[in-house]
């Protein structure tokens, strides 16, 4: 099951520097991400968002692009590629379960000057591995998906 998890940060750089030690873990095989946003709210206030494309996406890109050359076949496979990637990436993002770009500008709103944002959705995660991670940051949880025992050891892992 996946789960989303939004944390605020005081500096513009730690939700980067959070995102990174996630992947990381999956890397490791301690994680497996989904979907992650980052937000940061600069000093004159002007929001900068870096969302990751979402893996239904992708996976339907690939997928598109693999159908669209078996369709083309030998007659028209560069133009087969490029129709299928399109096809896939519109099919792909129908079933989109990645981050909500309209939670994503909510929360950028709600965000001061100077902090920054970390979306994460992920699942199948070794939560003790997570948390102790995360004891190393400063952050607060915005919005969570977890259950209210894993929410109050997130929480208590960011102070």
């Amino acid at each position: 099951m996946s789960n989303l998890v939004v944390i605020t940060f005081d500096d513009p750089d730690q939700a980067k520097q959070v995102k990174e030690s996630l992947r990381k873990q999956q890397k490791q095989g301690l994680t497996t991400i989904v979907d992650t946003a980052v937000v940061v709210k600069d000093a004159e206030g002007k929001v900068h968002t870096d969302n990751q494309m979402d893996s239904g996406v992708k996976a339907g890109i690939v997928g598109g692009s693999v159908l669209g050359l078996i369709i083309a076949g030998i007659l028209a496979p560069i133009g087969g590629l490029i129709v299928g990637g399109a096809l896939g990436a519109v099919i792909g993002a129908a079933f989109d379960k990645g981050i909500q770009k309209s939670f994503v500008k909510d929360v950028s709103e709600d965000l001061k000057p100077n902090t920054s944002a970390l979306f994460v959705i992920a699942k199948d995660s070794n939560i003790n591995a997570t948390l102790a991670m995360l004891r190393q940051y400063q952050g607060h949880v915005y919005h969570t998906t977890l259950p209210s025992d894993l929410e109050d050891q997130l929480s208590d892992a960011l102070k």
